[in-house]
């Protein structure tokens, strides 16, 4: 019950604080596909925003700049990243570690992945 409150909660502060952050530099064009929906959920539940934002570098980086990095991407690209989601791994991004997520299943870290880079092609 508290996992999905928590959820609830953290969709509403996205959407509660703007359009300036929710889909990238205030453009609201993504904030309706399914993609889009199925990765902030899946972000949210997984506490990436701990350790990222969608247009500024926490301890990792911005969303928006790893979807720019990555805007070519392909579905093997998108497995790749997936695959970094969920073993971990450092040095793409300078010495910060990526903490694996086992618990994450292929789908879900795949979805999450093409989320990001929604943010990417959506960012200045």
């Amino acid at each position: 019950m508290s996992r999905i409150f928590f959820s609830l909660a953290l969709c509403f502060l996205f959407f509660s604080c703007g359009n300036s952050d929710a889909g990238g530099a205030g453009d609201t064009t993504y904030t309706n596909d399914p993609v889009y929906k199925k990765g902030l959920v899946l972000v949210g539940r997984n506490k990436c925003l701990t350790c990222h934002a969608i247009n500024e570098t926490i301890t990792g980086p911005a969303y928006s700049v790893i979807g720019k990095k990555y805007a070519q991407a392909n579905d093997s690209t998108v497995s790749v990243l997936a695959n970094k989601i969920i073993t971990g791994g450092t040095g793409v991004w300078g010495s910060a570690i990526m903490i694996p997520h086992p618990g994450i299943s292929k789908e879900d870290a795949e979805a999450m992945v093409r989320y990001i880079l929604l943010l990417g092609k959506n960012s200045k």
